[in-house]
């Protein structure tokens, strides 16, 4: 897998995410995980970003939404997902095409 720019501040910027894990958790969120936020910030919100400064990324990761996280994991979960081809999605498929 590529790396991304910003894999070079991750252990600067680590205390950030910690802080937003935590205040997932405070939410009710407790099976996120650091690097699926991680993931979330590299793929979705700094997909386009080629100059980095710390305190944007820092900015960025204390400013990210659960709702917009939750999207982005329920995505991906369905594209690494084989659902469309269980008897139940075929069944669902087939429902939605009548």
């Amino acid at each position: 897998m590529e790396k991304h720019p910003a894999d070079l501040y991750k252990d600067h910027v680590r205390p950030f995410l910690y802080s937003k894990l935590e205040e997932f958790k405070i939410l009710g969120y407790d099976d996120v995980e650091l690097e699926s936020l991680w993931s979330y910030l590299t793929d979705k919100k700094w997909k386009k970003k080629t100059e980095l400064n710390i305190y944007e990324l820092a900015s960025d990761i204390l400013s990210v939404k659960i709702g917009e996280f939750m999207n982005y994991a329920t995505v991906e979960s369905f594209k690494t997902s084989n659902w469309l081809g269980s008897e139940e999605g075929q069944e669902a498929l087939e429902e939605l095409l009548r």
